[in-house]
């Protein structure tokens, strides 16, 4: 089986998602993938101890891709053997009537972890310049100064959009949090079996919404919109990943490689050292004990 390096899906220049694969042969079966994703899951639960008993640092993993990308899937099956105290996982949907009476960020800022845990975001802040830019009159139910109509809705807008966004994840980066971006690349084509399946299969009719359809008409504007937002976000302290995601077994160990490779990178995460005075008397706590 092919190793995985992070370098080679983080975006570090600018890049053409029509030049991306959404297939990678790591020419390994579904049996190896998925033993190499259990081992790698196993690394990651016990990292995240660590990191809770060390709570200098918190991870947020953003999560975006089309309808039917597999971030439900890949959440369940990466994070699974996670200590449940340790990692929160929110699924940003339409904006609802509190969340309108402040700034778009503002769900997100407080949905951001605590120092030692692990968020996880399923659709992210990124929302803010994707789905909104394909229907910009969704900006109109955030009752903005200036903003009266879409015709108000400039390029300038959206600059300072993507600018506030990387302002807020640079802010975030420089206290402590830990960002990492995965678009999930997924073809027309698999989308399209995807969706059949749905229709197909009874377990998975629920999941079918006559909304996929329509948004799927919007395909070639996502993919301009996704990819302007990617070349325009990748930073240092907040990288995007482009990860193919027809094959979603390999989409889910490639992820899970790249948080254990970059996380492994932060050597001062380590168990705490305990205070002098209770090393010292150990004994005595545990003759106390068993004498209890």
């Amino acid at each position: 089986m092919k190793s995985i390096d992070p370098k080679d899906f983080k975006v570090v220049e600018k890049i053409k998602l029509k030049n991306i694969p959404t297939l990678l042969d790591i020419e390994a079966n579904d049996e190896e993938k998925e033993e190499k994703l259990d081992k790698v899951k196993d690394k990651l639960s016990d990292l995240q101890d660590i990191m809770y008993a060390h709570n200098k640092y918190s991870v947020l993993i953003c999560l975006q891709g089309m309808d039917t990308s597999g971030k439900d899937s890949l959440i369940r099956e990466v994070f699974k053997e996670f200590n449940p105290r340790g990692v929160v996982v929110h699924s940003f949907k339409t904006p609802n009537s509190t969340e309108l009476e402040h700034d778009y960020l503002w769900r997100h800022y407080i949905a951001l972890p605590e120092k030692g845990k692990f968020a996880i975001f399923n659709r992210t802040h990124y929302e803010n310049v994707l789905v909104t830019r394909v229907h910009p009159e969704f900006i109109l139910n955030e009752n903005l100064p200036d903003i009266n109509s879409v015709k108000d809705i400039t390029p300038k807008f959206w600059e300072n959009r993507i600018e506030q966004i990387n302002h807020f994840e640079k802010h975030i980066a420089q206290n402590g949090t830990i960002v990492m971006k995965f678009f999930l690349h997924l073809s027309k084509d698999e989308q399209k079996n995807r969706l059949l399946r749905r229709l197909e299969e009874g377990k998975h009719n629920w999941k079918f919404s006559p909304g996929d359809l329509k948004e799927r008409e919007y395909w070639d504007e996502y993919q301009k919109y996704y990819e302007e937002a990617i070349n325009q976000t990748s930073k240092s302290h907040a990288p995007w990943y482009v990860i193919p995601a027809d094959d979603k077994d390999m989409a889910r160990y490639v992820v899970a490689k790249i948080i254990w490779e970059e996380l492994k990178q932060y050597t001062d995460i380590k168990v705490p050292e305990l205070n002098k005075e209770i090393l010292e008397n150990f004994d005595t706590y545990k003759k106390t004990l068993q004498n209890s």
